[in-house]
């Protein structure tokens, strides 16, 4: 009943947003009542960090195991831009809630999940520093800023990319990829 519970509610917030549903509204779109809902959730904010939590844990798993493998920066990099895209399937929804609605959270609440999100950017700047030592990408590049707009990039993509449409998710991830590391301007 708690997934249920999640599910709708990722999608009522998705569609009306976290201030505009209320409570209410959760427990009419799975036909319980509102004890039901308390039994698993004390607050609707709560609700919303353990969305969140879980969006960010699971990103962060995938991430980890990307980082683990042997292969080059190129290829960390191409992994992480290709799981982000490939996520927008299963968890496009919950992407939009968490970073849509994350302000609705409480500071101690954002306590437990800013941290997560900043080691899921800093895990992608230091591929970007461990491929500017080995010689993989430019010695000049800012690492720090460049890290930004890739992620700016692809959790952009939770907006308008459709899994179903002409371009499949791969193939995004290799043109945001060769965008990254060729750029746009002729040779």
């Amino acid at each position: 009943m708690k997934d249920k519970i999640t599910e709708n509610s990722i999608r009522l917030f998705e569609k009306r947003g976290f201030k505009e549903t209320s409570i209410q509204d959760i427990v009419d779109s799975i036909g319980v009542t509102k004890g039901t809902f308390y039994y698993y959730f004390s607050s609707k904010e709560e609700l919303l960090m353990d969305i969140n939590l879980g969006y960010i844990n699971c990103l962060l798993e995938k991430q980890k195991e990307i980082l683990a493998d042997n292969n080059s920066c190129k290829e960390k990099l191409f992994e992480i831009v290709y799981m982000l895209i490939n996520n927008i399937k299963d968890q496009g929804s919950a992407a939009k809630i968490f970073f849509r609605e994350m302000k609705n959270l409480n500071e101690e609440r954002l306590a437990l999940i800013v941290p997560k999100r900043d080691e899921f950017r800093l895990n992608v700047e230091k591929i970007l520093n461990e491929g500017i030592e080995k010689g993989e990408f430019r010695a000049d590049l800012n690492a720090h800023i460049v890290t930004f707009g890739i992620l700016g990039a692809a959790n952009w993509s939770y907006q308008w990319f459709d899994p179903s449409g002409v371009n499949t998710d791969r193939e995004v991830a290799e043109i945001f990829v060769e965008m990254i590391l060729e750029g746009i301007q002729t040779n």
